[in-house]
């Protein structure tokens, strides 16, 4: 991004008004080699978005997809892949194995790189998709839950930890594994 040396009204340095500002979403990080994480990108995220080169988006929301995000995503040929996953509160929290698995196989499969997951704030469902990933890196549990806590803060559920910890990985080791970061 090039810098405008005029003052804004505040005495800040902004942004020249032709360059694209490159913002990120909420809780944005790089998991692997072509696979990101976050919350959930508006519009004030699509240069930055754009700038990934993304071939797919998985959302894990149960909700409609914003018709402007849709229409974004068309128009930069990212398919999108929607696995609604309820985002419950404990001690009521339900993740649905089978739906996990569907979006791991997603996630797994290089064609769909570059990646980008996400749910509404990036923490929990996306927390836990992440943890199964980790898991199938062979990360040890404290390294897995070390970077859940690290996204989901001071609202880290006991819940989402076992459902990573149990979830089963086997059927999913078929896959080849292309991580850049294997074991951690």
């Amino acid at each position: 991004m090039k810098l405008d040396n005029s003052n804004n009204s505040n005495g800040q340095i902004s942004a020249g008004a032709d360059d694209d500002v490159f913002v990120p979403p909420l809780n944005f990080a790089m998991v692997d080699q072509g696979i990101f994480r976050s919350g959930f990108p508006d519009s004030a995220n699509f240069s930055f978005l754009k700038s990934l080169r993304l071939r797919t988006v998985i959302c894990l929301c149960p909700e409609p997809y914003p018709e402007v995000t849709s229409e974004f995503l068309k128009a930069n040929g990212i398919k999108l892949y929607q696995f609604g996953i309820d985002g419950c509160k404990e001690p009521f929290v339900n993740i649905p194995d089978d739906t996990v698995r569907e979006a791991l196989k997603v996630v797994l499969d290089v064609r769909n790189h570059p990646v980008l997951i996400h749910c509404k704030r990036g923490k929990h469902r996306t927390g836990c998709l992440v943890g199964c990933i980790r898991r199938l890196q062979k990360w040890c549990l404290s390294s897995v839950f070390d970077e859940y806590q690290r996204f989901a803060g001071a609202k880290a559920r006991v819940s989402d930890q076992r459902f990573i910890e149990l979830f089963d990985i086997s059927c999913l080791k078929s896959n080849p594994l292309s991580f850049s970061c294997s074991g951690k």
